[in-house]
């Protein structure tokens, strides 16, 4: 149990609703976040309760953490783990062949049949830095950061389509309505960040993800802790900027009327999503100002824009990555670029190498960045996707793979984690684990770990239960920490 977030979550063996709760002892959120929004904006901060305290204000984990701040670049779709990070040459060997059936006894598999053949993988792969990590020929530039990286090739999942595996990997349950990894952390720690939200999302490639907003909500967490999805170019938020007629003295005058109806409203009802929602006007007030100077990647000195590969005006994961960098520079807690284009059932030597000539750069360039400031050391950095892609071809072709739960790569960079080393080992076809299995709701806890938690206590109790990110599994992998 986290005794710190008891407060949040109201007296449950009592016959006392939460509502009462928030209404009569004093807790008064929505009030305490606003009076302290007008005192750092210069107004009176009369609002402010004894006792009171901010919801996203920066809180202690359980323990020091190793990490601050996260970023996670999650390549919906699945990467091809055989293309990319984990060489075969077992599966070269039997190119075209019909797999042992003891291997497929049992598999499930989304759209394969049992008689599809095994397709060898289609790029080279070499060794690189002092660690050795074997990389395939798509990743030139990751390869320059080999060092930097612990390469997981031991994951494993329990989800074999898109929408449950993204929501599982973003929230440790397959359940839609749980709270997300970037929820759970902001919840956990608050934000740095006074101007910005905790939480922001991007999403890059082709389309949006297959498990939609869930993969950033905040169940039932308070929505505070939600997600905040920006864009790459033009307003960072959709109706940011005022219509025309509205200057600043009107619009604050209108945000003061609307706050104290707000808080009247809170007092009667004890909702704390009110609270959210003044919170929710004020904390666009102040993006007005500083979002757009924030999301001016012009801004930045041009071999920085050219290490990314990132163009002013242009929406690109590039781009997208240095936003990155610069929110968590200004204390946003929790940055998360979705790039979905990763679901190579056919058209896989081609679709691979774009996907790689888009992301591959700023991959690298993120965390050479991040390691020239500093910064690398407490900045988590996130590589993958919800699961892998199958040994076996799909279609009558020799150009894809189906998707595969059975064993995939994520990479991990900074943050407490253990540079230059490969954990976990798939069998001879990349099909199964045999060494090290790392499953989702144990990258969970040990990203958790590396924050300052422990994944048992950071709790929230709803519908008389004590739910957690790592749902009921979960053990933090001590190989991986640094």
């Amino acid at each position: 149990m986290n005794d710190r977030d008891q407060s949040e979550r109201g007296p449950s063996p009592l016959d006392i609703n939460r509502r009462w709760f928030f209404q009569q002892c004093g807790v008064g959120l929505g009030a305490a976040a606003l009076g302290q929004l007008l005192h750092q904006a210069g107004h009176a901060a009369t609002l402010q309760e004894p006792g009171a305290v901010d919801p996203l204000a920066p809180r202690a984990p359980h323990f020091a953490p190793k990490a601050k701040r996260v970023i996670f670049l999650f390549m919906a779709g699945a990467p091809s783990h055989l293309e990319m990070f984990d060489y075969k040459p077992q599966l070269a060997k039997f190119d075209g062949t019909l797999p042992p059936h003891a291997l497929l006894e049992g598999y499930r598999a989304a759209f394969i049949n049992p008689n599809s053949k095994f397709l060898g993988p289609k790029f080279k792969f070499a060794r690189h830095g002092q660690s050795g990590a074997e990389l395939s020929e798509l990743l030139p530039h990751l390869a320059k950061v080999a060092d930097d990286l612990a390469i997981v090739r031991g994951m494993h999942t329990d989800a074999f389509n898109h929408a449950p595996g993204q929501i599982l990997m973003n929230t440790g349950s397959m359940i839609f309505g749980r709270p997300s990894m970037g929820s759970w952390i902001t919840y956990g720690l608050g934000s740095e960040s006074q101007d910005l939200p905790g939480f922001v999302v991007f999403s890059t490639g082709k389309k949006g993800p297959s498990g939609g907003n869930s993969n950033w909500g905040s169940g039932f967490l308070p929505t505070l802790y939600q997600g905040v999805q920006f864009r790459s170019s033009g307003d960072p938020v959709l109706y940011l900027s005022n219509p025309r007629g509205i200057d600043e003295t009107v619009q604050r005058d209108t945000l003061d009327t609307l706050a104290t109806l707000n808080r009247k409203h809170l007092n009667i009802a004890g909702d704390p999503e009110i609270a959210t929602r003044i919170n929710a006007f004020e904390m666009a007030f102040r993006m007005q100002r500083i979002a757009p100077e924030v999301m001016d990647i012009g801004r930045e000195p041009e071999h920085v824009r050219a290490l990314y590969g990132a163009e002013p005006g242009k929406s690109s994961f590039a781009n997208t990555c240095l936003l990155a960098r610069r929110m968590v520079e200004r204390g946003v807690r929790f940055v998360q670029i979705f790039h979905e284009a990763w679901d190579q059932h056919g058209n896989l030597v081609n679709d691979l190498k774009a996907n790689c000539q888009e992301t591959d750069q700023a991959c690298a360039a993120l965390i050479t960045d991040l390691k020239q400031r500093g910064m690398l050391e407490d900045t988590l950095v996130v590589w993958g996707g919800e699961f892998g892609r199958t040994p076996m071809v799909q279609g009558g072709g020799n150009d894809g793979r189906d998707h595969h739960p059975n064993a995939f790569t994520m990479w991990l960079a900074g943050g407490g984690i253990k540079p230059g080393v490969t954990h976990g080992e798939t069998d001879d076809f990349g099909f199964g684990v045999v060494k090290d299995g790392v499953h989702v709701n144990d990258l969970h806890a040990t990203l958790l770990h590396l924050l300052g938690f422990d994944h048992l206590r950071l709790t929230y109790k709803f519908q008389g239960r004590d739910f957690r990110l790592t749902d009921v599994g979960g053990n933090v992998v001590p190989a991986l920490l640094a």
